[in-house]
């Protein structure tokens, strides 16, 4: 029994450690192309109808399972800085003018005064600089009503026992392809963009969950 619960407890770690990030990029990732019910010639000598092209025909992608290269380019810079100054000041003050056929005479004479001031001062920064750059191959996953192609695509980079997740997808433009069949991500609309690795070096970042659990409920 004993053996069993350490079989399973090793089987739970191994399964954490290689868990895939998740994403929010468009899915399915990746797609087969449609098959096309257009009637191709018969083979010939030269010209074989399953690699072939129309003549005036680019390279460029428009079709679903076609793939494109979109070259990263992402630089983002922000920075936002606030002051706050507040003053307030009172004074107060009352004298006991002379008292006749009353109590209280040995009040006569009597000068009161009363000074309050609050002062608040406060200033915040903020500044976040990101650059992203890079080549990714996405494919076609569906060609919209206008024309417009939705890609999606991952790439996956092992480097030791870490592994990276570079993953995009959004909408082109057909028309800012180039003829080199690539595309600026400043062009691609409604861009998804992640960088995630897992292994131990990502890992060693996370706060456990059990501290992220005091974390969440202490109230100091």
């Amino acid at each position: 029994m004993r053996n069993t619960a350490v079989l399973l407890g090793l089987a739970f770690v191994m399964w954490g450690c290689n868990t895939v990030p998740p994403t929010n990029v468009h899915q399915p990732m990746s797609v087969r192309p449609n098959p096309r019910n257009e009637a191709a010639p018969a083979n010939g000598s030269i010209y074989q109808a399953g690699s072939s092209r129309t003549l005036f025909e680019d390279r460029r992608a428009r079709y679903v399972g076609d793939t494109l290269t979109i070259v990263i380019a992402e630089t983002t810079s922000a920075s936002t800085k606030s002051s706050t100054n507040v003053n307030r000041a009172g004074n107060v003050s009352a004298t006991v003018p002379t008292i006749s056929g009353l109590p209280g005479k040995s009040l006569q004479g009597l000068t009161l005064s009363a000074q309050s001031s609050n002062t608040l001062a406060g200033k915040g920064d903020a500044a976040a600089n990101n650059v992203f750059t890079g080549n990714i191959a996405v494919t076609v996953i569906e060609v919209l009503e206008n024309g417009n192609l939705l890609v999606s695509g991952e790439k996956q980079v092992s480097i030791g026992h870490g592994t990276e997740y570079i993953r995009l997808s959004g909408v082109v433009n057909p028309y800012f392809i180039s003829t080199a069949n690539t595309i600026s991500s400043a062009n691609v609309a409604d861009a998804r963009i992640e960088y995630k690795e897992t292994g131990a070096i990502s890992e060693a970042q996370v706060m456990g969950w059990l501290a992220r659990f005091f974390m969440t409920v202490l109230p100091f």
